[in-house]
């Protein structure tokens, strides 16, 4: 059996929760070949994959929205972005569809969320599961002009499948399809090494995670100065900030290469960051309180936040306050209005994928 996931390329958090999804059923079928398609760094999905026997192939399957920074959309980018896939992706299909075909392996396609993945899946006639909290069509229908075009033919290809597995902090989605919902979508955390595990248990004073994406965020290095209470933790940046100011921090560690931030959540009091699907997911599982950024130019975004009022410890932080280094870490947590989300979606995601498969 073939399991070819078509993962967004528009964040990492895609990438995460596919892949968390990915580990579950090597789990349960160790023998199945699984393909993750996607234009992310390599480097990030290694880092992801750890030991797992995965597959990469380099597609981008989807634009999604162009980012400007952590925190903003370039809504001109992503229609020219949105130009050129359309140009990329006929050659792009043909080529998948070459490749599946001389596997000669039966296959499941996955797609999150990707609406290319529907023209896949009719093309090498295999079934269509649907991984997600939200469509394209949802987040391009508000900016209408040109992106209403784009949005009906999103919405044409969601409605073409046979599941939905619907992710927490959803949005309509109401694409006629079977459902099944899902709890929290994450992997678990990797053990550290017993050098990392003490550098981290000397460090007398809480552990902030910092986190803004891929993408990450201009900020003055100078603000980590101003919680000298506190010690901040950070994946090596991939921008935005000064690397070698970052490395001069008395009360800052870059994470070493190929450890994930769901690493050392489990010795972190709390996260600050954007709104993020996979950061909310793994922190409440673990436990870490969540400091988050409001964005308001995407639409997941109002999902997210409420989903983060009902269900996890949190503040909520202006740009204006992230900028002048009012981060409220100080402050108490806010508590969740209702109970926590189940956990295990990746788990339930994998079952439901396998059940589909043998079901051929």
């Amino acid at each position: 059996m073939l399991i070819y996931v078509c993962s967004s390329s528009h964040g990492f958090g895609h990438a995460a929760r596919d892949v968390a999804v990915l580990q579950q059923i090597h789990r349960l079928r160790p023998r199945w070949r699984l393909i993750l398609s996607s234009l992310v760094p390599l480097r990030f999905l290694r880092t992801l994959l750890g030991s797992v026997s995965v597959e990469i192939r380099s597609c981008r399957w989807d634009v999604g929205m162009i980012q400007a920074d952590a925190l903003g959309s370039d809504q001109a980018g992503t229609l020219l972005a949105l130009e050129v896939l359309a140009q990329q992706l006929p050659a792009q299909i043909d080529a998948e569809v070459s490749w599946i075909q001389q596997q000669q392996e039966q296959a499941v396609v996955v797609g999150d969320i990707p609406p290319a993945a529907a023209d896949l899946a009719r093309r090498v006639e295999a079934p269509l599961i649907w991984l997600s909290n939200f469509g394209w069509d949802e987040i391009y229908a508000p900016f209408q002009g040109a992106f209403s075009q784009h949005a009906e033919c999103a919405e044409q290809a969601y409605r073409c499948g046979q599941l939905l597995l619907r992710c927490p902090f959803d949005m309509g989605m109401d694409w006629g399809l079977s459902e099944q919902r899902l709890g929290l979508v994450c992997s678990e955390p990797r053990a550290l090494t017993d050098g990392f595990v003490e550098s981290l248990q000397s460090i007398q004073r809480p552990l902030v995670m910092v986190g803004f994406g891929g993408l990450g965020l201009t900020l003055d290095v100078d603000l980590f100065s101003a919680w000298p209470e506190h010690h901040f933790l950070m994946a090596p940046p991939l921008r935005g900030f000064n690397h070698s100011a970052l490395c001069s921090l008395p009360n800052l560690t870059l994470l070493p290469e190929g450890l994930r931030p769901l690493d050392v959540f489990p010795f972190c009091s709390r996260h600050l960051g954007k709104p993020g699907f996979s950061t909310f997911c793994e922190a409440i599982v673990q436990g870490v309180g969540l400091h988050v950024v409001e964005r308001r130019d995407f639409a997941e975004v109002e999902a997210l936040m409420h989903g983060l009022r009902q269900h996890a410890d949190h503040r909520v932080l202006t740009r204006s306050a992230l900028n002048m280094g009012d981060w409220q870490l100080d402050q108490p947590l806010l508590p969740a209005a209702q109970t926590p989300l189940p956990e295990g979606g990746a788990q339930q995601a994998a079952e439901a994928i396998i059940a589909l498969a043998e079901s051929i």
